[in-house]
C-alpha cells in the first residue's frame, strides 16, 4: 500500500483503448499518481493485478466475455492490497450494488470531471468509501431491497431503541454531512474542526450504528432523511 509520500500505484481497466490511453495520460499529469499497468479485459486484469500489486485498480464494469463486477473477486483474491474503484457508464442499481457486496470500495460515473476522479481515488486508497452523488437514491434503494423482510406480525413486544438516538449532536451533524457525499477533510472545514477529530468522530458513529462503512451509514441516513 502507498504510503503519504510514495505515488498512488494504479492498475486500469476498461476494453475501450481510446479511453483508456486518455485516462492513463490524464492521470499520469498528477504526481501523487502512478499507472503502473493497464488491461483490457478481465483476464489480463488479473494477471497484470498479481504481477504488479498495485494500490488501486480502477475497473471499468462493461468487459468483453466477464463483467468488472464478476471479476472483483479474482481480482481481490490476486491482490489482497489493493482497493478497487469501479469507474463506468452503468447507473444500474443492481450493478452499483452487486458491486459494493462484491467488495469494490467505491463506484463512480466515467461523466466524473478529472479532479473529482483524482480525489475519488485518493480517498479510496485512504480507505473511505465513495459513489458518484448522483447514485445516492438508487443506492438506498438497494440496500432498502437486500435488506427488506417480510412484515412481521403484530407484537406487543417492546420496541428497541432507535441507533440514532444515540448519536451526540456534533455525531448527528457528521453523519448528515457524510449523508452528502462529504469527506472528511469537507466536513472539517464545513465544522471549523480537525480532521482527526472527524475521524474519531465517524469511527463512534459507526460503532454506535453497528455499521462498517461510510457507504452504509450514508444510506442508513438518507432512509432516515426520507422517513
Amino acid at each position: 500500500m502507498s504510503d503519504n509520500t510514495s505515488p498512488i500505484r494504479l492498475l486500469v481497466v476498461d476494453d475501450h483503448v481510446l479511453f483508456r490511453r486518455g485516462l492513463v495520460a490524464l492521470l499520469g499529469l498528477e504526481d501523487r499518481l502512478r499507472v503502473v499497468g493497464e488491461a483490457g479485459d478481465a483476464s489480463e486484469a488479473q494477471r497484470r493485478a498479481r504481477e504488479l500489486q498495485p494500490d488501486l485498480i480502477l475497473l471499468d464494469n462493461h468487459l468483453p466475455g466477464v463483467k468488472g463486477v464478476d471479476a472483483l473477486a479474482g481480482l481481490r483474491e490476486v491482490a489482497p492490497g489493493a482497493q478497487v474503484l469501479m469507474l463506468t457508464v452503468s447507473e444500474d442499481e443492481q450493478d452499483l450494488s452487486a458491486a459494493l457486496k462484491a467488495g469494490a470500495r467505491g463506484y463512480v460515473l466515467k461523466t466524473i470531471d478529472g479532479p473529482d476522479l483524482v480525489r475519488a481515488i485518493e480517498r479510496t486508497v485512504a480507505g473511505e468509501s465513495v459513489v458518484s452523488p448522483e447514485l445516492t437514491a438508487k443506492l438506498v434503494a438497494a440496500f432498502q431491497a437486500l435488506h427488506a423482510a417480510p412484515a412481521a406480525a403484530p407484537t406487543t413486544a417492546e420496541v428497541p431503541p432507535e441507533p440514532l438516538d444515540s448519536l451526540s449532536p456534533r455525531e448527528r451533524e457528521i453523519l448528515s454531512l457524510i449523508a452528502r457525499g462529504a469527506s472528511n477533510k469537507e466536513i472539517a472545514r464545513e465544522l471549523g474542526i480537525a480532521e482527526t477529530t472527524v475521524k474519531i468522530h465517524v469511527q463512534h458513529i459507526l460503532r454506535k450504528l453497528g455499521l462498517s462503512s461510510r457507504v452504509q451509514a450514508a444510506v442508513y441516513a438518507s432512509e432516515r432523511q426520507r422517513a
